[in-house]
């Protein structure tokens, strides 16, 4: 349904919804805007969108066009928008507007042009629902971009993680690594400290970075996050 993404990217995906994925992807824009690269951002579809004059608007693609300092207007950051906080597949069949991946592929296409680099964000985790025969899996086979995977701090995050990983390997995508989101640095319990590690020894994936929990206001990146995200080399890893 789309085309390999032709220039470098990646491709932020969570291993649920509300983890904080639009942060992460939002902070990694931010780490290339600010080495003079021209980045491009899409979130592909998104749900939960607000009514405002011009139809409806998707606040992480705000979010996104934000952080990258993005020329392009937010009906090609996001070319697929619904109201309902549902999965894509539902909300459109609710309101009887199935999703057009022709759309998402003429965005990424002439965001592409004119890009250095492309950081894309998904829905949900990777077994979101797109339509009735596709989900966000899909999507990132079809990209062949490098995968970052956002997961939560807390207890359950293994499971969570490892069943996203496996996925991900079972469908030869390349996974770039792990971002701990959202993780607690005064106070971490016993499996805060404990759950990096076991996702690296079982899923034989770098955990990339612990971003920490701050208080967060849009548009502002928290500044510990975004010294988290410049720890890591996002431009080797956005090669693969």
């Amino acid at each position: 349904m789309l085309p390999p993404l032709k220039i470098p990217g990646l491709f932020v995906t969570a291993t649920d919804t509300n983890v904080g994925k639009t942060v992460i992807a939002g902070a990694i824009a931010d780490h290339f805007r600010r080495r003079s690269l021209r980045v491009a951002v899409c979130k592909i579809a998104a749900t939960g969108c607000v009514h405002r004059r011009e139809g409806l608007v998707s606040e992480d693609a705000e979010y996104l066009a934000h952080c990258a300092d993005a020329s392009f207007p937010l009906d090609v950051i996001c070319p697929q928008r619904y109201a309902e906080p549902l999965a894509p597949a539902i909300a459109a069949q609710r309101i009887g507007q199935p999703l057009d991946w022709s759309a998402i592929d003429r965005s990424l296409t002439v965001m592409s042009a004119t890009s250095d680099i492309m950081i894309i964000e998904g829905v949900g985790g990777l077994m979101t629902p797109m339509d009735n025969k596709h989900t966000i899996l899909d999507t990132i086979i079809w990209l062949k971009l490098p995968t970052v995977i956002v997961a939560r701090a807390g207890l359950g995050t293994i499971n969570h993680t490892l069943l996203t990983i496996n996925a991900l390997r079972s469908a030869n995508a390349t996974i770039a690594g792990i971002v701990i989101n959202q993780y607690p640095p005064d106070s971490p319990g016993i499996a805060e400290e404990t759950n990096p590690s076991a996702i690296e020894k079982y899923g034989k994936i770098p955990v990339l970075c612990l971003a920490p929990h701050e208080p967060f206001k849009p548009p502002a990146i928290p500044p510990g996050v975004i010294a988290a995200i410049d720890n890591v080399d996002w431009e080797t890893l956005a090669q693969k």
